[in-house]
């Protein structure tokens, strides 16, 4: 559905939500309800959340935000929600906030990356090739422990707020999320500095730019512009692979895999399939440092 379509559902929104139990976008009218915008935002909040909430993404799993348009039967539940958590900067979320938040007036609208060490894309920061934003901002902010570390805390701030009595449950619970966070960037610093390990990868869309940056590593985007790369673009990338030894092409479920399988060919680099976003953040974290480490143990 376009957003011309969508529109005229728009200004209608208030009046469905008028119609559904009050605050429940699952259908329990004595649970509130919480929207979130992309799987790995409903892993660390339902981990807070306990059975206070209901939580509900956007964008369902093996679907793109950068494609994506939400449907008519979410929009709906979005209006009967509390609150809705954004990461801030997927261009999706950018498209949709102030048409969403003009026709669902009552529900909140928390931005997850304020305070965060945002990549300004002139900057870098481990990235080479070339795929802009709106606004200029890598959206991508989950995929880093230490960033997934202060979304956390920004989740648990917004549930106390809405939820003050059940503040020493959530506070628990955050706990116990940081303790699996620290974990989580604890083993992937100890894999990086086994001397086996790569710091350079390909990746067919740029996902881990946080990643590189709090790591130390070279991020290389097969894609162009968000688009596939040209036969020139294709020839750097597999001289770079030759020259600099990289062995490992990160591929994500949503994306093609015809470029990254020929440069595979052309330089026996390996292709590793992974999901930044996959609703179990920490297993995907870890599959991504083990990959770059040669860690074989299990999780």
């Amino acid at each position: 559905m376009n957003h011309r379509t969508l529109l005229p559902f728009l200004l209608l929104l208030p009046l469905l939500a008028a119609c559904k139990p009050s605050r429940s976008a699952k259908g329990t009218a004595d649970v509130p309800a919480l929207t979130v915008s992309i799987e790995p935002l409903r892993y660390f909040t339902e981990a807070l959340a306990g059975p206070y909430f209901t939580v509900s993404s956007l964008v369902p799993g093996g679907m793109s935000p950068e494609t994506y348009d939400p449907t008519p039967r979410q929009l709906v539940e979005l209006s009967g929600s509390v609150a809705c958590l954004l990461t801030g900067h997927l261009g999706f979320e950018q498209v949709w906030h102030e048409r969403l938040q003009s026709a669902a007036p009552d529900v909140a609208f928390v931005d997850l990356s304020e305070g965060l060490p945002l990549i300004h894309e002139e900057e870098g920061h481990g990235h080479e090739g070339h795929h802009h934003h709106s606004g200029g901002i890598e959206p991508h902010i989950w995929n880093s422990p230490a960033n997934a570390s202060l979304i956390a805390t920004h989740i648990l701030q917004t549930l106390c707020r809405l939820d003050p009595e059940h503040r020493p449950y959530f506070e628990a619970r955050h706990d116990s999320l940081q303790t699996c966070i620290h974990r989580v960037d604890s083993l992937t610093r100890q894999w990086l500095q086994r001397p086996e390990a790569r710091h350079a990868f390909l990746i067919y869309h740029p996902a881990l730019s946080y990643y590189a940056r709090d790591y130390g590593l070279r991020q290389v985007a097969i894609e162009e512009e968000g688009k596939e790369p040209t036969p020139e673009a294709l020839r750097r990338l597999i001289d770079l692979c030759r020259s600099e030894q990289i062995g490992v092409i990160f591929v994500q479920p949503e994306f093609d895999t015809r470029h990254a399988e020929l440069i595979a060919r052309q330089t026996g680099t390996r292709i590793v399939r992974i999901n930044p976003l996959a609703y179990q953040w920490d297993e995907e974290m870890l599959r991504v440092a083990r990959e770059l480490a040669g860690e074989s143990q299990p999780l």
